[in-house]
């Protein structure tokens, strides 16, 4: 068995805004395992400024995975707590590998074309008229949800563009998922959630900055608006830990990322405790290719979740690859006659 691994560069179409800034490229690493004249591939997609793995030793332990793997050490996974994005490509990889087809790997009724993913529409932050229009363009491409992320504009204005959007469309027309990434304070989080909340909104990703577990347990309890978990989940791994956090904070949604949670060993572990106490979750990639966003579909599908996921990042990229995924009418769908077209 021999392997090795791959940066690979996205670049964005538009440059990607956020409140944590804006993103013009991503780098993302890709695991391929070869044995016996087949071949594995997995996506490591460390989220720089995000993931707990952004460390300057990532490619090093990247390295030493490979040469673990290439002497048949495949218990690598279990050492690599730290390194989630890797875990989840170790996972892709090895699926991959013992797949009819490197990217079939969970054969279900999405793979083979008769069955789709119900998806949110992702607004990019920009000014408001940027703003409306990927709302509007959204809509007319059939889908039922969107989310928009806010705190990088001033507050007033991301309440006009709310109300322009509830002016043109009812909560009957689109639903409406915000994302703070913890833009506001623990001092004003509350009145803004209060001001919010007359437009109708389904849920809020994190409000406020994680590992201030007290203030937002107080939040969930206030907010008219319920409030989902995202950056608060990153680096949690204990299973003590994530049963703590959970009972403190009483979060209505958990927002999980495979890349940032450790792959799908993660992602299962939360869903079990979300199963545990009654708390709703959807999946959301982290800015992947279109290799890791398909596993995370297939993953996805067979979890049976009829929310909408957040899974439509597949034509961010001007450089991603082509690939059977496709978003029609708001849902994300595998076409079995499109092939793949991967040249790593």
């Amino acid at each position: 068995m021999i392997a090795h691994y791959i940066k690979y560069t996205l670049q964005f179409k538009i440059p990607a805004g956020t409140s944590r800034g804006t993103l013009q490229s991503k780098d993302t690493y890709f695991l391929i395992i070869e044995n016996k004249g087949k071949t594995g591939v997995g996506e490591c997609a460390m989220f720089k400024g995000l993931s707990i793995d952004d460390r300057p030793d990532y490619e090093e332990k990247l390295q030493w995975v490979c040469d673990s793997l290439s002497n048949n050490d495949f218990m690598v996974l279990h050492k690599l707590t730290e390194f989630p994005s890797i875990q989840f490509g170790i996972e892709q990889a090895i699926i991959s590998l013992g797949s009819s087809n490197q990217f079939d790997l969970y054969p279900s009724e999405f793979t083979r074309g008769n069955a789709s993913i119900l998806i949110n529409g992702l607004i990019w932050i920009g000014d408001e008229a940027f703003m409306l229009r990927q709302v509007d363009e959204k809509i007319k491409a059939g889908f039922t949800t969107i989310k928009l992320k806010i705190g990088a504009l001033d507050f007033e204005k991301e309440l006009s563009m709310l109300k322009s959007i509830r002016e043109k469309y009812t909560s009957n027309d689109i639903e409406i998922r915000l994302d703070a990434n913890g833009a506001f304070t623990p001092e004003n989080a509350l009145d803004k959630l209060n001001q919010l909340a007359k437009f109708s909104i389904h849920s809020i990703e994190q409000p406020i900055k994680p590992k201030q577990w007290n203030i937002m347990a107080q939040l969930c309890e206030q907010s008219p608006i319920p409030i989902a978990l995202d950056e608060e989940l990153i680096g949690v791994f204990n299973q003590h830990d994530k049963i703590e956090l959970l009972e403190t904070i009483k979060p209505q949604f958990l927002i999980l990322k495979p890349s940032l949670l450790g792959g799908i060993g993660g992602c299962n572990s939360w869903i079990q405790l979300c199963s545990n106490q009654r708390i709703g979750w959807w999946i959301t990639s982290a800015l992947e290719s279109n290799i890791g966003l398909n596993a995370i579909a297939q993953y996805t599908f067979n979890l049976g979740n009829t929310l909408p996921q957040g899974l439509g990042t597949g034509g961010l990229f001007t450089n991603n690859f082509e690939s059977p995924l496709t978003v029609q009418n708001g849902y994300l769908k595998y076409n079995p006659s499109i092939s793949w077209n991967v040249n790593l």
